[in-house]
């Protein structure tokens, strides 16, 4: 006995295709630049502008302990330098102006308020401590403002997270 002829199916998307795409839709709205009413406040000029200083800050402030361990350990500078020009990039990609070239031994002092560990293992460890927590603040930074800058910090953060993980595989 033959079987019956399917019926007939509609031609078009289904119901369960529309919902689908309104929900995704409604949440790719959702997702989108921050406009209107919430721009004056998370994405206010002063909140963005406070948060890119802070970032400028704080990478100036992690190529000071890259600066103050190579002075110390000028026999680090092929593990650590290529991390801390990276770090430049990133203080110059928020607007600040740090100096290119890495320091060395005959240079002056690094800042008083980097102290370097007795031993190279401990001032690497420190080194991604401090990178660790830098991309920690700057993941959480990245949730109150808009745009470019909410990018820029996230991918900053994840190289920072990297960088941490390199310098904690060197003492392995």
């Amino acid at each position: 006995m033959p079987y019956p002829p399917p019926p007939h199916v509609p031609s078009g998307p289904r119901r369960r295709s529309l919902l689908a795409s309104v929900a995704g839709g409604a949440l790719l709205a959702g997702c989108s630049d921050r406009t209107g009413t919430e721009e004056n406040t998370a994405g206010s000029p002063s909140v963005v502008e406070r948060t890119r200083v802070r970032a400028a800050r704080d990478s100036r402030g992690i190529v000071e302990r890259y600066d103050a361990v190579l002075a110390a350990y000028p026999a680090l500078a092929e593990r650590v330098g290529p991390l801390r020009a990276e770090a430049v990039r990133h203080a110059e990609a928020f607007g600040e102006t740090v100096a290119k070239s890495s320091p060395t031994a005959s240079q002056t002092s690094p800042a008083p308020s980097v102290t370097v560990p007795a031993t190279e293992k401990d001032a690497l460890a420190q080194l991604a401590a401090a990178e660790r927590a830098l991309a920690d603040r700057r993941a959480k930074a990245l949730l109150d403002v808009p745009g470019e800058l909410a990018r820029l910090l996230a991918s900053v953060a994840a190289a920072g997270a990297a960088h941490a993980y390199l310098l904690m595989e060197g003492i392995r």
